[in-house]
Formats: C-alpha cells, structure tokens, sequence
C-alpha cells in the first residue's frame, strides 16, 4: 500500500486505523504524534511531508467539542478551519491526496429524508459551521481529496456515547436519553475500514461522500440497544430535547443518504446495531 500519514493519530478514529492496521500487518501507515504533526503548525507539516511524502494523508484532527465550541470560536475555526486549509496546501504541493472526515453536523437536521451530498448545507452550530469552513477550504485548494461527512462516532477508543451509556448504567438505577433526535450511529472500525478500502481501490472519483453504519435510530433506543447487548439493568427514560438544555443546538434528523459511496466503491455497509454488539463484545472482552 502506498505511505500513508493519519493526521490526529491519537484520537477515536486514529486509534481504529491503527487497530486495523495492526491487525491486517498494513505497511506504510505512520501514526506521528501531535506535537509532530500539528495541523496549526506549517513548520511541522513541512517537515512531515519532505520526510515520508504521503501518497494519501488521512485527517482525523478536529475540534469536537460541540458545546464547548459555541464560546471558544476561535478555536474551532483554527483546528477545523485553518488546520485543513494547511492540510490542503501541503497536499497539493506534494501531490498527496486528502482523505478528510467531516460531519452530519453541517446540515440543519430539519428533513424528513436522508440527506445527499448535493443537499444544501446550513450549519446550527459553531461546530457544524467551522467543519463546513473546513470543506469549503479544502475544495478550494485542493483537487485531489475525500471528504467523508459521518456522524454519531462511537468506537471502544475514546470518549463516547457507547462508552459513557455503560459506564452511567452501571453507575445508576435509570437514565433520561433523548429520545426526538434521529440518526445512525458508526462504528469506528467499520468508518476506518472504509477509509482504507478507499485508498486501495486506487480511485480518482474524488468528492465528497456520505457514510454512517445502515439503519436509522434515536439515541434513547441507541441507549436501549447498548444496556440491551451489554446486559445492563438500568431503567431508560426517554425526554425531549426541550428537557435537555445544550449550549450548542443539535440537529434533530441526522441520517445520511449512503448511495454514492456504496455504488462508486462497491462497499457492504453493516447495520448498526450488528456493528454495536462488535464493539460491545469487545468492551466486554
């Protein structure tokens, strides 16, 4: 496989390339840490790609503090905005193709049907404003790129909704979960494969792609599926947004029109609660 360089190697994402990596004995994959690939550091990214020139850079950096972005703007607009602008020009200069992760995020969440790559995006939050920024930057600079928008990340990596709903069930008698907000969670593992099987297929139909697990859920019954699968007891209450109060606003439909991706790639797409009773078993293991 060609050398590849996952920027935000220690994240959620990052963590899964790496777990399939290992586990497939990939080579030419380099995990730099932060303070050698920082994406705010063009002195850095320079010396990143004059040293292992990426045929393929996988950006998984991002500021994802949804809440937390609605007051410190300016860095959200630094790592999601001006981070891949960086990205993108040291890209184009080495003729390294960009694979980017953005989000569900950039739409407004008031349909009714999955959204496409040709739907229109309008932004709710800082967040979802700062990772259509960083779209729009890389579109312009770059024309060699995946922008791969995704949305309810949850993985045995990291922090997450999977993690956190076994760890408060194990802790209380029952929990109140939003139950009006609709998408499909992914599996990380599987978001990570499909990167990977992107960049063997050795396509040039770049653009910009939609890909989440199958199916549509809310997060109450996402929460019910996880005490289910793990077997925990724990009583789930499901409550409006309304009853739930968020610095940042939240889209309430986040499903994604998946199409494009599966016919240019020929991928098979797990269903979500198949692919949560992986990682939960892994949890557990």
């Amino acid at each position: 496989m060609a050398g590849i360089i996952v920027f935000g190697a220690s994240g959620q994402l990052g963590h899964c390339i790496k777990s399939i990596v290992e586990s497939e004995g990939i080579d030419s994959v380099y995990f730099p840490l932060e303070n050698e690939a920082n994406i705010l550091d063009n002195d850095a990214l320079k010396t990143i790609f004059e040293t292992y020139k990426p045929a393929y850079s996988i950006n998984c950096a991002a500021y994802t503090a949804v809440d937390k972005a609605e007051d410190d703007v300016e860095t959200a607009i630094k790592v999601n905005k001006t981070g891949v602008e960086n990205l993108s020009r040291f890209c184009a200069e080495y003729n390294s193709t960009l694979i980017h992760i953005s989000t569900d995020f950039v739409f407004r969440g008031d349909a009714a049907t999955p959204r496409t790559e040709t739907d229109e995006a309008k932004p709710i939050s800082v967040y979802g404003q700062t990772k259509l920024d960083g779209e729009q930057v890389m579109i312009a600079n770059l024309k060699n790129y995946f922008i791969i928008r995704t949305g309810w990340l949850y993985s045995e990596f990291g922090n997450n909704f999977v993690k956190t709903m076994l760890k408060l069930g194990a802790e209380r008698d029952e929990l109140k979960i939003i139950a009006d907000q609709v998408g499909t969670p992914t599996y990380g593992i599987d978001l990570a494969g499909c990167i990977l099987e992107i960049i063997k297929s050795g396509s040039k139909a770049y653009g910009l792609y939609h890909y989440s697990n199958e199916g549509v859920t809310s997060w109450f019954d996402f929460a019910r599926a996880i005490f289910d699968l793990s077997g925990t007891q724990v009583k789930a209450i499901p409550i409006k947004t309304s009853e739930y109060v968020t610095r940042a606003t939240r889209p309430s439909y986040s499903v994604m029109d998946k199409s494009k991706i599966k016919q240019e790639f020929g991928m098979e797409i797990p269903y979500w609660r198949d692919s949560l009773k992986i990682c939960i078993g892994k949890l557990q293991s």
